[in-house]
């Protein structure tokens, strides 16, 4: 399978021998799998405090006194004598089943499954259907994948990123996470991640030479090295078929990496 190699200006200037895991079937169970376990593993332990609802002086009254035998608050003549406590269906009592900072979230996926995972998640990012499916607006992107100069990895200001978007007909889809940002629904909003932002344009290089600076303030972009690339990358919240970037540097990372 061979794609041409555009420069910073949108015209051809080379061909490009793509590696044979481009044109492999799309395992969308396993994209799935695997990236439900990357999110499970950096997921952070939480539970209860082990004494919460049981700081009281409660105890039952036992059997003879034609009440329900759970433990009661101690005291007289104020209002919370006699009332129901410590246990679980009682008002500021414990909870029957708490969650336990002890539980393990993680997953294991083995070794062969991940790599197939991102072998499958690059083709994905061949297929116009499954970036298409992703909401990517790709009207005016010349091919897919799209494999830009190794020139790439040294534009150092946003101005010139911008540029670059509009010749290879990226901006759209820039713009298209701009307007789609919108306030998280529920208690997320006053944790620290108020907004939530779609995905759009993730650039792979084979090393950063300023594009990390030039492209980090754009909305939805990333910038990888193709060292690091996972699935999560490829396929945010496990839908393949990201709108991805590539040099020809990073593909030869790539095929070293994944091999044939």
């Amino acid at each position: 399978m061979k794609v041409p190699v555009f420069d910073l200006e949108g015209e051809r200037v080379d061909e490009l021998e793509l590696p044979a895991f481009f044109e492999e079937p799309v395992r969308k169970d396993l994209i799935r799998r695997v990236v439900l376990a990357f999110q499970a593993n950096r997921r952070q332990p939480y539970g209860t405090d082990p004494r919460a609802g049981m700081r009281t002086s409660a105890e039952s009254w036992g059997a003879g006194h034609g009440v329900a035998m759970v433990p009661r608050i101690k005291g007289s003549r104020h209002p919370a004598a006699g009332r129901g406590a410590r246990v679980a269906q009682t008002v500021g009592g414990r909870k029957a089943h708490p969650p336990k900072p002890e539980k393990d979230w993680s997953q294991r996926v083995n070794r062969r499954e991940k790599r197939a995972a991102l072998r499958s998640a690059l083709a994905a990012t061949a297929k116009p259907e499954f970036v298409e499916a992703r909401g990517h607006i790709i009207d005016e992107v010349p091919e897919l994948p799209l494999v830009v100069v190794d020139e790439l990895r040294g534009l150092r200001r946003a101005r010139e990123v911008r540029e670059f978007f509009q010749n290879l007909g990226l901006w759209a889809d820039v713009e298209r996470a701009k307007r789609k940002r919108r306030i998280r629904a529920g208690k997320g909003k006053r944790r620290g991640r108020r907004y939530v932002k779609p995905k759009s344009v993730l650039i792979v290089v084979d090393e950063f030479e300023g594009i990390e600076l030039g492209a980090r303030n754009h909305p939805g972009v990333d910038v990888v090295r193709a060292m690091e690339l996972n699935v999560e990358h490829l396929a945010p919240g496990t839908h393949p078929g990201r709108l991805t970037v590539y040099t020809p540097s990073a593909i030869e990372v790539l095929e070293e990496r994944l091999g044939e």
